[in-house]
């Protein structure tokens, strides 16, 4: 049986041949010549033109001439099959349908260019596709790594190249942003009135906040620095819980309370009550270390300078005579 195709082959024109050997007829020849004189040497040949406009064996919608082969020959071979989108992603340009079409594009490309006669090409293209095919048919399950410990290390090689060039590739905005946050925390900020001040799309914003932002979302990173500040309110100041919303930016006093509570588990109120009967604990215990501190002193004062005297340290009196 002769085949004939147009010259210079790449893909469909290598991949083609290699099946129809393998799978069709061993003894099948092949022929290359100029795209205008196929139609015309097939018929003084009496060969099967493939590959080209027109004819039984070429491209239909979205698949290859490649494609056509198997199904006219029903060839189910489950290699001949895992090969099929590879052939047809790198014939179509369409290296999405499988990882490897990429690289078999490459190959076909390269050896196409180092190999300028045909038949030479095809012969070397046979080897490529037997490659392939015991790759796609006993080993596409395989990595290059199997040893257990390779692969972790290399997990763990891969992770800390990613944080490492997370850590250096920090955007210009995220500290511009940070210091706006920080000095409008007490305002009714939005996302995407920020996005406009940074002019950064809002969606993009919002993707990529939590990834600089201890993997909070923006309304999660608000509530946070808002808590934050009440909470140093609460312990630095005697303002009305009213004033501590306002000045913390949330819409009112029952707002305030419920996130708080979501955040630390109890009340502004009961937190307030807590921290003042801790200050009065300690205080207590202070001025109690305060009282024994100033007693023992006296004593010893006394025994030094053997005179009378009288001292009412917090409010308690002591008297020491000789």
């Amino acid at each position: 049986m002769k085949w004939i195709t147009r010259e210079h082959p790449k893909i469909d024109r290598i991949a083609c041949p290699w099946l129809v050997k393998r799978f069709i007829d061993k003894e099948a020849e092949f022929i290359y010549v100029p795209f205008i004189d196929v139609k015309r040497k097939a018929t003084e040949l009496n060969a099967i033109p493939f590959d080209i406009p027109d004819v039984e064996f070429t491209h239909y919608k979205d698949e290859c001439t490649f494609d056509y082969f198997i199904k006219k020959y029903k060839i189910t071979d489950v290699g001949i099959l895992a090969l099929a989108p590879i052939v047809r992603g790198a014939d179509t340009d369409k290296h999405d349908m499988a990882s490897q079409s990429s690289g078999l594009w490459a190959i076909s490309a390269g050896l196409a260019h180092n190999i300028p006669n045909d038949y030479e090409l095809l012969e070397k293209g046979m080897m490529l596709y037997d490659a392939l095919y015991s790759w796609a048919k006993y080993h596409h399950n395989e990595k290059h790594t199997q040893n257990p410990a390779e692969h972790l290390l290399i997990e763990v090689f891969e992770k800390y190249l990613k944080q490492k060039s997370s850590a250096k590739r920090i955007p210009s905005w995220v500290k511009e942003l940070k210091e706006t946050i920080q000095d409008q925390i007490d305002t009714n900020i939005t996302l995407k009135q920020l996005s406009k001040n940074l002019d950064i799309n809002p969606a993009y914003l919002s993707r990529e906040f939590s990834k600089h932002f201890n993997d909070l979302s923006f309304g999660e990173y608000i509530r946070k620095l808002r808590i934050e500040k009440a909470i140093e309110y609460l312990n630095t100041s005697n303002y009305s819980l009213t004033k501590i919303a306002y000045l913390t930016g949330f819409s009112d006093q029952s707002h305030f309370t419920r996130i708080f509570k979501k955040y630390t588990g109890q009340n502004p109120s009961g937190y307030r009550k807590k921290l003042k009967k801790s200050s009065h604990r300690t205080k207590s215990y202070f001025y109690s270390i305060f009282g024994v501190f100033v007693q023992v002193a006296c004593v010893f004062i006394y025994n030094g300078k053997r005179r009378n005297f009288t001292f009412k340290p917090c409010g308690c009196s002591q008297s020491f005579k000789h």
